[in-house]
């Protein structure tokens, strides 16, 4: 599924992200930054030894908070390492920390001059984040950051088996609802700036 936001693709993806050929790729880290499970440990043993000897020299990351490294022997030629949070320890501030996961991921990409980001779905896996509950944010977050900003070209999300890309779809889809019934109260035009491509 593809959908423009202002100037900037968003798109849907069922895949694996370790194999995306977007400029920069996000990583699920953990505050270590030094590697682990899940999406984490596959982009470190896609990269090769060295992602991780250049992560020892970044002192690690807060949860919300986003760090960037070279790709090394993946297609993309950065990686981005953000940590999700731990839904059941963080509780309330959860969805709050789940969000600047996002708009720092994308901050961190603009001063870097990226274009083009693939993003997991941050945070539920092994953290535990309820996916129906994590996908809205994630949408709303990036929509939100390329609304107010033309540099970063295509924002992918790349999605791990169908269930979780039809989990996206439909808080995509249930989101340019909401902005078509707004925009038809006389205000002429989506306030979100969502259209679908053909």
């Amino acid at each position: 599924m593809q959908v423009i936001i202002n100037q900037s693709w968003l798109e849907l993806a069922e895949g694996d992200i370790t194999k995306q050929d977007t400029e920069a790729i996000v990583n699920a880290a953990n505050p270590s930054l030094l590697g682990g499970g899940g999406v984490d440990g596959a982009i470190f043993r896609a990269a090769g030894p060295e992602l991780l000897e250049e992560c020892r020299t970044l002192g690690g990351c807060k949860t919300g908070d986003a760090r960037i490294t070279k790709g090394y022997r993946l297609k993309a030629k950065h990686v981005i390492h953000t940590v999700g949070p731990v839904y059941y320890r963080d509780g309330e501030r959860a969805p709050e920390l789940l969000a600047s996961a996002y708009r720092r991921s994308l901050e961190v990409a603009s001063e870097n001059n990226v274009r083009s980001v693939s993003f997991p779905s941050i945070s539920t896996g092994a953290y535990g984040y309820p996916i129906e509950e994590a996908a809205p944010i994630a949408l709303r977050t990036v929509i939100s950051y390329l609304e107010s900003r033309t540099d970063i070209e295509l924002v992918r999300f790349v999605l791990f088996g169908h269930s979780a890309y039809q989990v996206y779809e439909k808080a995509l889809k249930a989101r340019e609802q909401g902005t078509r019934e707004q925009g038809g109260k006389g205000a002429g035009e989506q306030p979100s700036g969502i259209r679908n491509l053909p």
